[in-house]
């Protein structure tokens, strides 16, 4: 009901302001009606647009950064094939191997930074240029080795890239030497998911804090303006299927991480 008296009050603003522009175009003076009246009308116009224009560019970096999951799906797809259906599950590899499917390079040791597939608008830092982390979960203790693609129990619902988080625990990768640190590039535990905390405010991986804190991005593509609603915020998701979907935090369970549970 809110949004629909939203939608009718534009629409009647908006109506008013283009009667009021011809009556202008039209007349030399208009009786009774000041510059300031105009602009107030101009300013309580925009006022109304604004809400509605930041939600479209936000809707539209969300379905950016999907299509970006989606094509690198593809070149996940086209290096298992040719990998005998291995897949790369290190925070720090798989970046490099999937640059030749991605339009780039086949030597590992240029700089993965240059593909902009591993972008996502919506990232707040524009300075990162690694807005993704991958699965690595084996037994919630340790990481995971490379798997093949047949040992996920239903592909279609087991993830295998998703939002990178934004915070000052989070390492900013500028370049191919900034990934030092590579295991902070993958989920392999519940503290790792969005419901996990946050880490300290300057990053060291070595530090049990950050390596216990959250990596995968609690609210980068929201449903609600409200950031406690947990159930309305989220980020995406690339599937194991090479599919690409919205999660909400509160539905993000290692349900989706572990290979080997359906």
């Amino acid at each position: 009901m809110r949004q629909e008296l939203h939608t009718k009050l534009s629409y009647l603003l908006f109506n008013a302001f283009l009667s009021l522009f011809k009556r202008i175009v039209g007349m030399k003076r208009i009786k009774g009606f000041t510059l300031i009246e105009l602009l107030v009308v101009i300013a309580m116009l925009l006022a109304m647009l604004m809400p509605a224009l930041r939600k479209a560019k936000f809707a539209a970096q969300a379905v950016t950064c999907r299509n970006n999951l989606k094509q690198i799906a593809m070149a996940v797809t086209l290096y298992a094939e040719n990998n005998k259906e291995w897949l790369p599950r290190n925070g720090g590899r798989w970046m490099h191997l999937f640059m030749p499917y991605l339009g780039g390079p086949s030597d590992q040791e240029s700089d993965f930074t240059k593909i902009g597939t591993y972008n996502c608008p919506s990232y707040p830092d524009k300075r990162q240029m690694l807005d993704y982390v991958v699965s690595s979960w084996l037994d919630g203790i340790d990481e995971a080795k490379d798997t093949k693609i047949s040992e996920w129990l239903n592909p279609s619902s087991k993830v295998y890239l998703a939002d990178n988080e934004d915070g000052p625990w989070r390492k900013i990768i500028e370049s191919a030497d900034d990934l030092v640190q590579a295991g902070a590039f993958d989920v392999w535990n519940d503290y790792h998911l969005p419901s996990g905390n946050d880490g300290l405010d300057y990053f060291d991986d070595s530090v049990a804090e950050n390596q216990q804190a959250r990596r995968v991005a609690k609210a980068r593509h929201n449903k609600s303006g409200d950031i406690n609603d947990e159930d309305k915020i989220g980020c995406n998701y690339m599937f194991i299927d090479g599919h690409a979907d919205w999660i909400s935090t509160a539905d993000s369970t290692e349900k989706y991480w572990r290979p080997e549970r359906m």
